[in-house]
């Protein structure tokens, strides 16, 4: 079985969509569990109308989505868990060409995603590789520098004793939470299959987290991600991965952490980039093509304007 976990917070407008584009596929091997994060709007009150054997329905108090997703992990019953964003939904034919996988017992299956506007009028098939079963390790080295999407939580299905056994959850309180925990936990998978599957539907939003311009919350996002760096290193470096995996696991999470540089102004660019010069990040950026060579100049240059 299959445990589909929603988290919701002020999501009455988009909620219904949601939970109607899973309930129509065919398939029924699924357990759908959907956590209200203190919602303000009437979510709770939509929500309540699913509510039933095959739907759970949890509120609590508003605790944010990482925590709200460890809640709706301890909840699950299912061999499988994947995530669905309350303002997305999935296609009418999101199981088809499952089994065979689930059968095999794969620990991660990566599906693909459209990514349409909220006027349905746009919409653009994410890109990425394709391929068989193969380990978590060797997933990573395919994906990290191939699949700009490798962290986007909705794109993977995932066998719960991934989470449970190696105790690894989200962070709470933090941003870039995805960012921070799938790197560790497709590199703790025996098994990793991606599939051609256009099945997701990933809503932007003009109101989307990651999208906000408050300055307070642009500035704690540069601190988590820091935070998510400085963790992912220390874990992999434990890991029992090659020398070039962690030299690659390094690559991919410092270039995730280069795009925040830009988004940071005045004294909170420059204390940012001070971080980055303590740990010498700059020697983790490997100049593979021109696009990555003027990353690395930029950094460079950064560095010598801001530091002094």
């Amino acid at each position: 079985m299959i445990s589909i976990i929603i988290t919701a917070y002020n999501a009455e407008k988009t909620i219904e969509r949601c939970i109607n584009s899973i309930l129509e596929n065919e398939y029924n091997d699924f357990e759908i569990i959907v956590i209200n994060d203190g919602s303000s709007d009437k979510t709770e009150k939509v929500i309540e109308l699913f509510a039933s054997d095959k739907i759970k329905y949890f509120s609590k108090k508003n605790t944010g989505v990482a925590d709200s997703r460890n809640f709706g992990i301890e909840k699950a019953k299912g061999e499988y868990i994947t995530f669905v964003d309350s303002d997305d939904y999935m296609s009418n034919n999101y199981f088809e060409n499952l089994d065979k996988y689930l059968k095999q017992g794969i620990d991660i299956i990566k599906r693909k995603a459209t990514i349409i506007n909220e006027k349905n009028d746009e919409k653009t098939k994410i890109e990425g590789p394709v391929f068989d079963e193969i380990t978590g390790e060797q997933a990573f080295n395919e994906l990290c520098f191939k699949d700009i999407y490798l962290d986007t939580l909705w794109s993977y299905i995932i066998k719960k004793s991934l989470f449970t056994e190696n105790n690894l959850y989200f962070e709470p309180n933090k941003y870039h939470e995805d960012f921070g925990l799938l790197p560790l936990v497709i590199l703790k998978a025996k098994s990793v299959v991606s599939t051609n599957d256009y099945v997701y539907y990933y809503v932007q939003t003009d109101g989307s987290i990651m999208r906000d311009s408050d300055d307070a919350k642009t500035i704690k996002k540069s601190k988590d991600v820091l935070y998510h760096y400085d963790n992912i290193i220390e874990q992999t470096e434990k890991y029992d991965i090659s020398r070039k995996t962690k030299k690659n696991v390094r690559i991919y999470c410092t270039n995730a952490i280069l795009l925040k540089v830009k988004e940071l102004k005045g004294k909170a660019q420059n204390d940012f980039i001070k971080e980055l010069k303590k740990r010498k990040i700059y020697k983790n950026i490997k100049a593979r093509n021109l696009k990555q060579l003027i990353k690395k100049i930029l950094l460079f240059v950064n560095i010598k304007l801001y530091i002094r």
